[in-house]
């Protein structure tokens, strides 16, 4: 059935939450774009480059030898002197991963890594933490993990940390005192103590975000600091003559696993991680990459010789993070070690099932909390910061459910589920202009004693409060959000690139722009152009179907995950994308909004 155009009376009486949108084009520096097409790139793709800052050709380089050197990152060089002693010593090593994407990576890239650069599989061994049982980052409970988790004779020397570690002031300190040493390397912003910053007192630390570290490149992921770490490891092992006479280990080996933890964990793609997602992109196209990452490919029934930054962030990265919402993150790491393709599918398919189980959860979640909200904003205004809690939440799911939430209102939101002793943790999201880390500091000092414990950085943050303190904290928080935000931060803008002409309304477009990097800070091309409405339907129940007429020609076009009708007169900003079914090519825009 084709729904009218123009909406029925009782579909435009009904109140929406989402958040306007404003759509703003991008600049596009005439000589930049210029210099990018006579060095010979494609001019529509020398366009998009340089609105996104590329300002010569040699920036599209994707080379290895254009990786910044490791010996600029603080601490690699002590780092790579204490494992080349470990690996030369035989002493005994447990990596301590988290429970997201970006940890089980790097996790899987240090314990491959070091098996390379010569290091024993029985002086190697990990421990993950469970997210309900034992938070996050190295606690004293994982400290005690660790030493009672390898046999009583082999008491490990090191615990090296993967994605965490950067504020485990108590848990470094537990480590110490049992007489272990610990190198950590992190991504996270340190600990801080009102205006000072904190550092775990471990005897190594290599983050780019410590004090003093002058690294161009500030947004690694957790997995792209570990595999920096390696490479710091092989060039003071080449020092000490350790492959003189012999081939040198091939890290390059690890950059599948490095580019899957580095999208999935939504950092800034600036040129040096876009390097490494591209080297990574490029060994899973030409079918070389961990059997486990073939083995997710084939469940998330994607074709890896296509593969996009697209599918580590959409079908790999959930499936791995999925372990460690609802069950447990050893299944994904395991998934990352083994080299038997037969394991691997079968690891793939029991993360698939509970990622399918991790979206129903969400699904159901997202439709309590819509409601929760409804009654907290009946007229269709949320609040300047939203805060949600119910009984019925799963602790594993909470900031999935706050980061749509957010997009779908352009609010600060928090969003909380009951945990362990009486506590109830949260996990936020924010919008462009609010610092939710610097908020959560300014809510503790307003509220003592509120906060147990908290952390994270501008965008996303953790929160754990007493059971009977979500109404203090729900109303501090709309406090400071009220106080910061303003109408211009409180609009929602989306960046585009203009329309798109006719002659690029092409397959080979599409296959052109699939083949690029894009991400986080270096986001994917989304054009605008005015269309005419011919039909519009549900698909799904959830999802607008429409055909409209751009450029004298129709075109077919959907919406995910909006109901609403949309004028028979418009500028849609989409996404250009090939569409198969039964054979048939097509090309579709896929739309994410409307001005």
């Amino acid at each position: 059935m084709v729904t009218p155009t123009h909406p029925t009376p009782a579909t435009a009486a009904a109140p929406s939450s989402a958040a306007a949108v404003r759509l703003l084009r991008r600049d596009v520096p005439p000589r930049q774009a210029w210099a990018l097409e006579q060095a010979g790139l494609h001019p529509l793709l020398a366009r998009l480059l340089a609105a996104r800052g590329v300002q010569q050709p040699s920036d599209t380089d994707e080379g290895l030898q254009h990786l910044l050197a490791p010996q600029g990152l603080r601490g690699a060089a002590d780092a790579a002197v204490a494992l080349a002693d470990a690996i030369a010593q035989r002493q005994g090593i447990v990596v301590v991963a988290d429970y997201d994407c970006d940890g089980a990576t790097a996790c899987a890239v240090a314990l491959r890594g070091l098996k390379l650069l010569g290091a024993r599989a029985e002086d190697l061994r990990y421990v993950v933490p469970d997210r309900s049982i034992h938070g996050y980052g190295l606690t004293p409970g994982i400290v005690d993990l660790a030493l009672a988790s390898g046999p009583p004779v082999r008491r490990p020397s090191w615990l090296l940390t993967v994605d965490n570690g950067i504020a485990s002031l108590e848990g470094v300190a537990h480590a110490r005192r049992q007489g272990l040493r610990v190198l950590v390397t992190d991504h996270h912003l340190p600990a801080r103590q009102g205006d000072a910053v904190v550092l775990p007192e471990a005897d190594v630390i290599v983050n780019p975000n410590q004090p003093d570290d002058s690294f161009a490149s500030k947004h690694m992921a957790g997995v792209g600091v570990m595999f920096y770490v390696l490479l710091a490891v092989r060039a003071e092992l080449r020092q000490r003559g350790r492959f003189a006479g012999g081939p040198e280990p091939r890290l390059d080996s690890l950059l599948d696993l490095v580019a899957l933890g580095t999208v999935a964990d939504v950092v800034r793609l600036d040129a040096n991680n876009r390097r490494l997602v591209a080297q990574g992109l490029k060994r899973v196209r030409q079918g070389r990459m961990q059997a486990g990452l073939a083995a997710l490919f084939a469940a998330a029934k994607r074709e890896p010789q296509r593969a996009s930054a697209f599918d580590f962030g959409f079908a790999l990265g959930p499936r791995i993070n999925a372990a460690g919402r609802l069950a447990d993150m050893t299944l994904g790491i395991e998934c990352l070690l083994t080299d038997d393709p037969g394991r691997a599918a079968e690891l793939a398919s029991q993360l698939d099932d509970i990622n399918r189980e991790r979206r129903s959860v969400e699904g159901d979640m997202r439709d309590q909390a819509e409601a929760l909200l409804a009654r907290l904003a009946p007229t269709g205004a949320p609040p300047p910061a939203v805060s949600l809690f119910d009984a019925g939440f799963h602790e594993g799911v909470v900031g999935i459910v706050a980061g749509r939430l957010k997009d779908q209102l352009h609010r600060p939101t928090f969003v909380f589920a009951p945990g362990q002793g009486g506590l109830i943790k949260g996990s936020g999201r924010s919008i462009p202009g609010f610092h939710l880390r610097d908020a959560l500091d300014l809510v503790s000092k307003r509220e003592p004693g509120l906060l147990q414990r908290f952390g994270g950085h501008a965008m996303a943050a953790g929160a754990t409060l007493p059971a009977d303190g979500f109404a203090r904290f729900r109303d501090a928080l709309a406090q400071v959000a009220a106080e910061w935000l303003d109408a211009a931060t409180l609009q929602r803008n989306l960046r585009v690139d203009g329309p798109l002409e006719l002659q690029w309304w092409t397959p080979e477009t599409v296959r052109l722009l699939d083949a690029q990097v894009w991400g986080q800070g270096f986001e994917a091309p989304l054009f605008c152009d005015l269309v005419e409405v011919q039909q519009q339907r549900l698909v799904g129940e959830k999802h607008l179907k429409m055909r409209v007429k751009h450029l004298g020609q129709m075109r077919d076009a959907i919406w995910f995950g909006r109901t609403e009708p949309v004028p028979p007169e418009v500028t849609l900003a989409y996404r250009l994308q090939l569409d198969h079914w039964n054979g048939v090519e097509r090309l579709q825009m896929v739309v994410e909004a409307c001005e």
